[in-house]
């Protein structure tokens, strides 16, 4: 048997695609430590409604009304031509066994009667048949949070997994030859900076919501993970691609009302009570979400800005299964329980009158660009999950695909974890040396690190030195970090303690509301050349804050994943999926394909992304080293 301690693996984030990483990686044997940046179940799979897709007619309860084909080509038709057909397949291949597995974890998914009942499989937009499978009705991503979290702390507290909760990624640590080596973390009281040492790391940090004023995200949702790639020299991918969900509560907050609820036969009206849909797209209120979207934001913008109306009143009650049966009222508390008691909570009875509802930012189809393995472009560093670039989403992702997503491929990032630590040819394999220097990666900046001063700096070795109680080496937010000899910083650029010299051009000190409105009104559902030129001006104008406070880290971020959105949407002259420029409304056949970006060397943050490849795919390890930007 080998002596060689296990490689450590560090995974930041604990929704449904961190957890299922986590927990395939602590299976296999690997030293498994998970971060959550807040509490733990304070992430976008915890407030997902509507359900999880999935072909089940492989299962032992699953009902033969669909096929791997099926689900494959509603994916890729709403994909809007630029998804990654091998990802896609792989997906649906695998929805079965990962309904299994969370099954055995623990989720308990809703059926029509007994444990060996048939499954109950909802219908939702531009999916051809029902198989939507839900947990509580409408409660399906709490349910998953609670059975993984569940499964997450018994590994911890069978020594099989270390959980540090409250704990923020502010940037990677990069080894010899640009690998992965740990992240720079605040933590503990005061928020301290700290080093975890890794030999891989592996980013589930959700997605950027909080880019816009009206979005369904947790307020966690800051792009940390995209960005902090993106700053370590990683590709991303189809950023323009943001989905916007058509029907969020029109009020503070942005309460989503599920796609689930438009399933179940409820209808858009305007403010005179006609119904439009039917005269956009033959599916009516069940076309994709891009369709819906943009044609609720037109409607509005023609009656002077008042919110369209979901109008849930004429939904029949009677049917099979739990939720059947009774008033209207009645049926939709048992049916969607979350969502009821939150709109009577705002005073609305939306039995009796309809619900007054405005597109939010949803979801981002782009993100850190990776292989069907999880594998980004850094060595040793993965991504998975909703800040991944996976492919299987394309332009625009279809209904509940993304729990799918999470399940899916957070259990092939642990088998490849496993296997590339097994392996000394693969990508981001080797374990690094606790002496070797180190780059830290903050905030756009890189120092070496020399050997002698990496004990300086290192936080945390073991899980003994893992809470932050007292026993862990922080950094100095104000002094220097390598124990006695300071790291020559370049003053025209950025300190190491994160504050900003600001750039020529960069007068106006970063306000995040100032943002997210500047985002919405050019980066939207809604956009054109003038819109976007115009936000790329506004965003270059912004100061970076400065400071290594958690608000600080994460408008940095949030101003590093604008500017690449906008980047990315002025560059695709066309219309497609979720991304609409009213000056380009048609698709573009010939710009079917992904876009790959990468931030250009300059070490400033003012920089416009650097396009790297318009191709369908890219060689994920053999990217040049310098690209000029565009």
């Amino acid at each position: 048997m080998s002596t060689n301690p296990a490689p450590r693996v560090l995974v930041v984030g604990s929704g449904i695609a961190g957890l299922t990483a986590a927990l395939g990686a602590a299976g296999h044997g690997l030293d498994v430590t998970l971060l959550s940046k807040d509490a733990l179940d304070e992430t976008g799979t915890a407030r997902a409604q509507g359900g999880i897709a999935a072909m089940t007619a492989a299962l032992p309860a699953g009902q033969p009304r669909d096929s791997e084909e099926l689900h494959v080509q509603d994916t890729l038709a709403a994909g809007a031509g630029t998804c990654d057909d091998d990802a896609v397949r792989v997906l649906v291949r695998d929805s079965a066994a990962a309904i299994d597995e969370l099954v055995a974890r623990g989720v308990a998914l809703d059926r029509a009667a007994g444990p060996d009942s048939p499954w109950l499989e909802g219908l939702e937009g531009a999916h051809s048949v029902p198989r939507i499978l839900h947990a509580g009705g409408d409660a399906t991503g709490r349910e998953i949070q609670r059975a993984l979290l569940a499964a997450a702390l018994a590994a911890e507290a069978a020594g099989r997994l270390t959980v540090l909760r409250h704990t923020m990624l502010v940037d990677l640590v990069l080894g010899p030859g640009g690998r992965a080596a740990g992240a720079l973390v605040l933590a503990g009281p005061g928020d301290r900076l700290h080093e975890l040492a890794a030999d891989a790391v592996v980013l589930a940090t959700g997605g950027a919501g909080q880019l816009y004023p009206h979005t369904t995200n947790p307020a966690v949702a800051t792009g940390d993970g995209i960005a902090a790639a993106l700053r370590a020299g990683a590709a991303v991918a189809d950023l323009e691609f943001v989905q916007f969900h058509p029907t969020a509560l029109a009020a503070p907050g942005c309460f989503l009302v599920s796609e689930a609820v438009r399933g179940e036969g409820a209808v858009l009206r305007d403010s005179t009570g006609r119904r439009y849909l039917e005269d956009v797209h033959p599916r009516a209120e069940l076309a994709p979400r891009d369709v819906v979207a943009r044609e609720n934001v037109r409607r509005s913008l023609a009656q002077d800005g008042r919110p369209v109306l979901l109008d849930c009143t004429g939904l029949s009650p009677s049917g099979p299964g739990p939720h059947g049966g009774g008033t209207t009222a009645e049926f939709l508390a048992r049916r969607f329980p979350t969502i009821d008691a939150a709109l009577r909570a705002h005073g609305l009875d939306w039995s009796r009158e309809p619900v007054p509802v405005t597109p939010a930012a949803h979801y981002l189809m782009g993100g850190v660009a990776t292989d069907g393995l999880g594998r980004t472009t850094v060595p040793g560093l993965y991504a998975v999950g909703e800040c991944a670039a996976t492919g299987v989403h394309g332009a625009n992702r279809l209904a509940s695909n993304s729990l799918l997503e999470g399940a899916v491929f957070g259990a092939r990032v642990a088998d490849a974890l496993q296997a590339d630590a097994l392996r000394t040819d693969a990508p981001g394999t080797g374990r690094a040396a606790d002496d070797a220097p180190v780059r830290l990666v903050l905030s756009g900046r890189a120092e070496i690190l020399p050997a002698a001063g990496r004990s300086g700096i290192a936080a945390t070795r073991s899980r003994s030195t893992a809470s932050f109680d007292g026993d862990a080496v922080p950094f100095d937010n104000d002094t220097d970090p390598v124990g006695g000899e300071a790291v020559p910083v370049d003053g025209d650029t950025e300190r190491l303690d994160g504050s900003a010299v600001p750039a020529e051009g960069n007068t106006v000190p970063f306000d995040r509301e100032q943002f997210q409105e500047a985002m919405w009104a050019g980066a939207g559902v809604l956009r054109d050349r003038s819109r976007l030129e115009a936000l790329a001006r506004r965003l270059a104008g912004f100061r970076p804050p400065a400071g290594l406070s958690r608000r600080a880290v994460e408008d940095r971020n949030l101003l590093t994943v604008g500017r690449a959105v906008t980047a990315a949407a002025l560059h695709r002259t066309e219309s497609r999926g979720a991304h609409f420029r009213e000056d380009f409304p048609a698709p573009d056949p010939a710009r079917a394909r992904r876009t790959f970006w990468r931030l250009d060397s300059a070490p400033d943050e003012a920089t416009v992304p650097a396009l790297i490849s318009a191709h369908t795919s890219i060689d994920m390890f053999d990217l040049p080293e310098r690209i000029p930007a565009c």
